[in-house]
């Protein structure tokens, strides 16, 4: 084992190898398409294809606790709460031009430089490093929960301190402000909408009395001139 290892190469490729790094094309193609598509439906797609690519590397690299909880987190949780999200809010379905930004070169530098920096420490960090791929397998829930809780308790418990405050400060950010929206009312200012009520109704009993005043003058004028008929055709 330790000559082949000694004597193998970086062109001495394998079959996982290969489908590794063809796994890796795609799931690059689909992050590109997902940050460039102006469709947002279509962007939270080619997100849950990235996400299963990933899900995939992981496997490919015996790591099988860690794939699946990537495809029960992010592929089943991230992603819907994601597509619930555009069809609560009733998000356009189609091209929607706000779905474009001005910034696309700033964000395609910063994400070339990162991408740079973080290929540049993986290579340097594992250059020497081997999985042997045909051998036990060293991402095991038993594996990954005897090197998590004996050599990374520390960031483990940190990580969880991190959570809880964002938990926190979404309650304290989403709650309901305990001031009232609007003034309260003087002892003699009347509550709001009844000021509005009592108009109309005024105005109602106004129409009303002048329309009951002008039914009887139009009745008293009626009566004088059947009166005056009268006393002529006598005469």
């Amino acid at each position: 084992m330790a000559a082949s290892e000694q004597t193998r190469g970086f062109l001495s490729t394998s079959g996982v190898e290969i489908a590794f790094l063809l796994v890796g094309l795609v799931t690059l193609g689909a992050a590109v398409v997902t940050v460039t598509t102006r469709q947002l439906v279509h962007a939270a797609l080619w997100l849950v294809v990235a996400l299963g690519g990933l899900a995939v590397e992981y496997l490919l690299l015996t790591a099988e606790f860690i794939a699946w909880v990537q495809v029960l987190i992010y592929v089943g949780s991230v992603v819907v709460l994601l597509l619930f999200g555009l069809m609560l809010t009733r998000a356009p379905i189609g091209r929607s031009p706000d779905a474009d930004s001005g910034n696309r070169p700033v964000a395609l530098a910063v994400a070339s430089v990162a991408a740079v920096t973080l290929v540049w420490v993986v290579v340097d960090a594992f250059r020497t490093t081997w999985i042997d791929l045909d051998g036990p397998a060293r991402g095991s829930t038993e594996a990954s929960g005897r090197m998590l809780f004996s050599h990374w308790v520390l960031p483990f418990e940190a990580l969880s301190v991190l959570l809880l405050a964002a938990l926190v400060g979404a309650i304290v950010l989403s709650r309901r402000n305990g001031t009232p929206a609007t003034p309260p009312a003087g002892p003699g200012t009347p509550p709001p909408g009844r000021s509005g009520n009592t108009t109309g109704r005024g105005g109602g009993a106004g129409s009303s009395a002048g329309g009951t005043r002008g039914g009887s003058a139009g009745n008293g004028s009626g009566t004088g001139r059947n009166g005056d008929r009268d006393d002529k055709e006598q005469g």
